[in-house]
């Protein structure tokens, strides 16, 4: 998918499937909502927010309070595609949090993921 399309998929409409993901393999919303808040610095209150409204993929990572800075220690693959070789620093963040449910669907341990 071209990035331009990526950036105006309203997150709203996409944050659902990843919860999506991570509830078929027996994890919560609120475990995603835990490695969304930490990738982004929104608070749970803030995160509400934006999905209660149409927020372009762009838009939420563009407006987020603070990315934290260990997501680059976040590596591998999601759709063949290396995370840490993604040029884009927008379309990198969007692929970590991809990778960040990925590895939750798998039944990596929350400390793991969040890089702690």
């Amino acid at each position: 998918m071209e990035p331009d399309k990526v950036y105006q998929m309203d997150v709203s409409k996409v944050y659902p499937l990843l919860v999506s993901k991570a509830e078929k393999k027996g994890r919560t919303r609120a475990e995603v909502d835990e490695v969304t808040r930490w990738l982004t610095g929104y608070s749970q209150e803030e995160l509400e927010k934006v999905l209660a409204r149409p927020t372009s993929y762009a838009a939420f990572f563009q407006g987020a309070p603070a990315l934290n800075e260990n997501r680059r220690l976040i590596d591998g693959s999601v759709c063949g595609i290396k995370v840490q070789d993604i040029e884009d620093p927008l379309m990198q963040d969007i692929r970590y949090l991809d990778k960040l449910v990925d590895e939750l669907a798998k039944g990596k341990p929350m400390e793991k993921i969040l890089r702690k």
